[in-house]
Order: structure tokens, then sequence, then C-alpha cells
């Protein structure tokens, strides 16, 4: 039998209800999940340890969104990001696509869209890592 890792999820938001809403779904999915609502906290712990999937939202208390996504891609390239806003403006969305991020979704989303984001930013890692 095959043992494969998890997948690393690591999600930032300062709304705890989003982080609250999200860990168990994906926890459920089979993914390994950590859930940050303290963007430095998060800043540290991507510096500790690299994760597949980083799910964050762009604007936050300390931490800037586009600084947490540029610290996550010089780290781990691979890493792929998934951007949650509530302020998407074009603006952001160009400079998030500079940065790497994978996609970008608006608030407020459906947890089945998120889903679909993240399988599909697994299949592009997986079909990377051949």
């Amino acid at each position: 039998m095959e043992t494969e890792t998890k997948t690393r999820i690591l999600i930032l938001d300062d709304e705890p209800i989003v982080c609250k809403r999200l860990k168990p779904a994906f926890e459920k999915d089979g993914y390994e999940v950590e859930i940050f609502v303290d963007s430095t906290e998060a800043m540290a712990r991507i510096k500790e340890k690299d994760f597949d999937i980083v799910i964050t939202d762009l604007k936050m208390k300390g931490i800037d969104g586009l600084q947490f996504v540029d610290a996550v891609k010089t780290k781990s390239p691979a890493t792929e990001v998934i951007v949650i806003t509530g302020f998407a403006t074009m603006e952001t969305a160009k400079e998030s696509f500079k940065l790497g991020i994978f996609d970008f979704v608006a608030k407020p989303f459906k947890i089945s869209e998120i889903r679909e984001l993240v399988e599909k930013a697994e299949q592009k890692r997986k079909a990377g890592a051949r």
C-alpha cells in the first residue's frame, strides 16, 4: 500500500469564522490543516514548515496579505496560494497574480468554491511533481 503524505494546507484569515468553517471541511477531505488568525504567527510558521497550499486573506491587521503571499512564494515557490478577499480590485488581483498566486476568491464565498480550487491546486502540484 502506498503511503502518501497528506497535503498540508495553511489557512490565514483574521476573521476566526472563516478558519472555523474551512478547517473541519478540509480535514474531512483528508488534508492536514493549520489555521491562523494572526498574520505574524502565520509568517513565523511558514518559515518553519513548507505547506502545499496556502489560503490567505489579503486585508488583515499586521502583515498585509500581499507581503504574506510574497514570503510564502519566496520560501517555497511550489506552494500554491489561493487568496480570499472582500476587497477584490483589479489592482490587487494583478499584484497577486504577479506574485504567482494560483487563484482568487471573493468573499462571501461558498466552501465548495474553495474546495474546488484546492483540488485544482493539488492536481497542478502533483502534475508538476512528476
